[in-house]
């Protein structure tokens, strides 16, 4: 494969991802391109764990803030915003932090690399075909499928309202311009719990209530693309009197750990992962690794 090596950091929600591209890109003299569907969004902080201002001025960093909360935004435009940064940089850091937007970028998209929705599935299926033909149609006028058959139209609309049309270019993979060198992050699941449950913690005290009301009162829709994600999901319940506050620490700490157990299922498949393990500092095993 041609073009950029470009080391990737992976590993589940709170396994200390962020740390590892910082510290490797001042090491390496890089600039770091985030991979987060959350982090994309302007005035979301708290709970996308965004770099802090003092990493951002020791670093540069590319695909933050790009869209309004407002707004949607899909893995397409993911790769294109990513695509255009690393035809620009010298010495890229990909982090992920979404795995869909990375295997995009790096691999290319085809339809079974969108992974199934079981709960939004569940809502189409109680609907009529009709209905169902009209939702593909909306998201994608120039589709080709068979709108008689239910089960296709499930999983078109499952597909398309992460991907964005139009639904031809999910057919075949592509060919990448980048050698993604595959980093991988792991912790004992007894200390990935407890790291996810300190975060939770600190999300709160530095004011995620009130960064997720602030949205709300600003137009953000409850049930947005941008407030959908763990953290904000869980507090935007809270501010509808659903969640108490005593129990939203608990609902956002079971959330994540049962996303970062999703996370390692989809990476633990990928065979050219080379895993390091975070217990201790990785950063000298890792450029032992890059520079062998």
């Amino acid at each position: 494969m041609s073009g950029k090596r470009v080391p990737t950091i992976l590993g589940p929600t709170a396994v200390g991802k962020s740390a590892v591209a910082f510290r490797l890109a001042r090491a390496l003299g890089g600039e770091i391109v985030v991979a987060d569907s959350r982090q994309v969004y302007r005035r979301l902080e708290i709970a996308t764990n965004k770099p802090s201002a003092e990493e951002r001025a020791a670093v540069r960093y590319h695909c933050l803030d790009l869209v309004d909360p407002e707004n949607s935004f899909n893995v397409f435009e993911f790769v294109q915003a990513a695509a255009g940064a690393l035809q620009q940089i010298e010495r890229p850091i990909l982090e992920g932090g979404t795995n869909l937007y990375v295997d995009a970028l790096l691999d290319g998209l085809s339809l079974g690399g969108v992974p199934p929705r079981p709960e939004r599935r569940r809502e189409l299926e109680l609907l009529p075909v009709q209905t169902l033909a009209g939702l593909v149609r909306d998201l994608d006028p120039e589709i080709a499928i068979d709108f008689r058959n239910p089960v296709r139209l499930v999983r078109a609309i499952e597909v398309l309202e992460v991907t964005g049309p139009p639904w031809s270019r999910l057919r075949t993979r592509r060919p990448t311009a980048w050698d993604g060198v595959r980093i991988g992050l792991d912790l004992p699941r007894e200390m990935l719990d407890e790291r996810i449950r300190a975060r939770c913690l600190r999300q709160l005290e530095r004011g995620l209530v009130e960064e997720t009301r602030a949205a709300l009162e600003a137009g953000v829709a409850p049930g947005s693309q941008a407030l959908s994600g763990t953290g904000y999901a869980e507090t935007v319940a809270h501010l509808q009197g659903r969640v108490s506050r005593e129990e939203l620490p608990e609902l956002m700490t079971r959330n994540n750990r049962r996303l970062a157990r999703r996370q390692l299922t989809w990476l633990k498949r990928d065979a050219r992962i080379r895993w390091f393990s975070a217990v201790a500092d990785p950063l000298p095993d890792i450029l032992r690794y890059l520079h062998g």
